[in-house]
């Protein structure tokens, strides 16, 4: 099955619109400094998914691609332990945001954002598990399509996602932010507390660049260091109800480098 027609234009917009972007004129370098109050107050109207305390003395932000096999590779083997170590302790507010370099990116952050902001999360690791199945069709749109299933999704509600112009516009917006003011040149690039830090990163590598930011004294609120158990309830608003996810094989293969470039195409077919 091909995209339909709706579907086709959002999704031609977003090539269109990558294939345009070239990258930005000032690129950061690893370990430059971004202003942090403009990290803070992203383009477009979407509401950035943050997880951990609000008032962690560290804030970690992630540009991500869902076909960047590095991205996939960290979030699949690191975020995890990191999730652990660091967002359920309190000492670091995490946020996800959106880079999408082609249109399966675009089609799959539109997903996310219609889960909901509770499933915003599982979404994106679960098509992060199943990158390869899907990232390597021939037939994408299907093989997006029987991932979303497992999420919850419909025909209608899967449709519904990937027409919604007011997000695509917003995903948009916060891809040309990142490359013409934070100089973003590929993924997954972190920010933390403003320092870039371009690549895959180990559990040590990130750590080497938080700890000397978390205070000796730091003592953990109550509510970050146990997560909501209803964390991953579902969205009854976007998804079919009574559907739970099904886990998604962890089939990515290794990453050989480190970051994907700002501007790769992957055909919507």
């Amino acid at each position: 099955m091909k995209f339909n027609r709706r579907e086709t234009i959002i999704l031609a917009a977003a090539a269109s619109a990558v294939s345009l972007s070239g990258l930005a004129s000032a690129q950061a370098a690893e370990g430059d400094m971004v202003d942090v109050a403009k990290l803070m107050a992203p383009a477009g109207d979407l509401t950035d998914k943050a997880e951990g305390n609000p008032d962690a003395p560290v804030t970690v932000i992630e540009y991500a691609s869902p076909t960047c096999p590095h991205c996939a590779a960290f979030h699949n083997n690191v975020y995890e332990a990191f999730k652990e170590a660091y967002v359920d302790t309190g000492k670091v507010r995490f946020i996800l945001r959106p880079f999408a370099r082609n249109a399966l990116d675009a089609a799959i952050f539109l997903l996310a954002e219609a889960a909901g902001e509770e499933n915003y999360h599982n979404v994106i690791a679960t098509y992060f598990k199943s990158q390869n199945e899907w990232g390597m069709s021939e037939k994408p749109r299907d093989a997006i399509f029987a991932v979303a299933q497992q999420l919850g999704f419909t025909e209608e509600s899967f449709s519904t996602a990937l027409t919604n112009q007011q997000v695509f516009e917003g995903i948009e917006a916060q891809r040309t932010q990142a490359l013409d003011e934070f100089g973003l040149t590929g993924t997954p690039t972190f920010y933390v507390n403003g320092k870039t830090l371009s690549g895959d990163k180990t559990l040590e590598q990130l750590a080497a660049e938080i700890d000397p930011l978390v205070p000796a004294d730091f003592v953990a609120p109550a509510a970050a260091a146990e997560p909501a158990a209803d964390a991953m309830a579902p969205a009854t608003d976007a998804m079919a109800p009574g559907n739970e996810m099904a886990p998604a094989t962890d089939t990515m293969a290794p990453a050989t480098d480190t970051m994907a470039p700002a501007n790769e195409m992957a055909p919507a077919n």
